[in-house]
């Protein structure tokens, strides 16, 4: 792992999307190491004092660029903006840190040591690594994020990661600048939705063990939200996925399975309940015939799904696109 002074050589921005952070903007700025090349604050139309908080250090500190969007376009939209100023002033790795001092900046070598020796793109922290750190977690966000888990694993294809809405996230430089900035996500589906375009890369990303800090902050991870919005984000991320990587970018095993083995759960499942409904109702026992068609269709689909669901496990990606700094 590589020490913060080792990491004054490389070009690395700091990116930190601010709304309603006024009591915690300036400890964040004034907390972050100086081996950060850049640091870039997107100020997202927050209508309390953050941007002149946010301003001030900037006298003193050039690293510091501050940013103003006219209208708020959630976190998502702040870091997009924030991302293509890290491009352009030529960042080699890119870091998002949360304007309410969530994240403890010290663990920063950790998330960005694979980076800097090409073992990953894109690195992120996985805060349900450390036990001790789980039980400070608030039990809405624990619960979420365990439910989230799984189906974030199904719908970007990176089975194996885990804590899908961690926001301490750094990035390749390289990776960056072939992601389709313009469909991320703008509100809190942004880390999926980083990860869904990702995997259509081919991009390697790193869960880092890093617990997060909780002093007693409301949790924005509500309960309508995670019932209402993320499901379906999550099921559209999921069908994208299968018929970009199955259909159009590739077309393997995987694909003949999902040709053959949908079609034949469809069939039999439908086949089975018009068969099934007709019969009761002549109040006679369906044939054995028609019996062992809808049966063997749904077998024979579920079992080529499974094998395809099989290779879709062995599928994540493992060359890193970017080469060691």
């Amino acid at each position: 792992m590589a020490e913060p002074n080792d990491l004054r050589k490389y070009c690395i921005a700091a990116v930190i999307p601010a709304y309603r952070v006024e009591n915690e903007i300036g400890s964040v700025l004034s907390g972050l190491p100086l081996f950060f090349r850049h640091i870039i604050v997107v100020d997202d139309a927050s209508p309390d004092r953050t941007s002149d908080l946010a301003a001030a250090p900037a006298k003193n500190d050039p690293r510091l660029v501050l940013m103003r969007h006219a209208s708020n376009q959630g976190v998502g939209g702040a870091m997009v903006t924030g991302f293509r100023k890290a491009l352009e002033l030529g960042a080699q790795v890119v870091v998002k840190i949360d304007g309410d001092g969530q994240m403890d900046v010290s663990r920063l070598p950790e998330l960005l040591a694979p980076l800097i020796a090409g073992k990953a793109d894109y690195a992120k922290g996985n805060r349900f690594r450390d036990f001790a750190a789980l039980r400070q977690m608030p039990v809405t966000r624990r619960v979420g994020n365990m439910g989230l888990g799984f189906l974030a694993k199904a719908a970007t294809g990176y089975w194996n990661l885990f804590d899908p809405t961690n926001g301490f996230v750094a990035i390749r430089a390289e990776a960056l600048a072939q992601l389709p900035l313009d469909q991320i996500d703008h509100g809190y589906y942004f880390e999926t939705s980083m990860l869904a375009n990702l995997y259509l890369l081919g991009a390697v990303v790193q869960d880092v063990p890093m617990p997060a800090r909780y002093r007693g902050e409301a949790s924005s991870l509500v309960i309508h939200r995670v019932l209402f919005e993320f499901p379906p984000k999550l099921f559209g991320t999921l069908i994208r996925r299968i018929l970009l990587k199955n259909f159009i970018y590739d077309f393997s095993m995987a694909s003949i399975y999902i040709l053959t083995g949908l079609p034949l759960l469809l069939f039999g499942l439908i086949f089975g309940s018009i068969k099934w409904i007709h019969y009761a109702s002549e109040n006679v026992p369906a044939p054995t015939g028609t019996v062992m068609l809808a049966t063997l269709s749904v077998l024979l689909g579920i079992q080529f799904l499974l094998s395809a669901i099989e290779i879709d496990l062995r599928s994540v990606p493992t060359d890193p696109l970017s080469n060691p700094l």
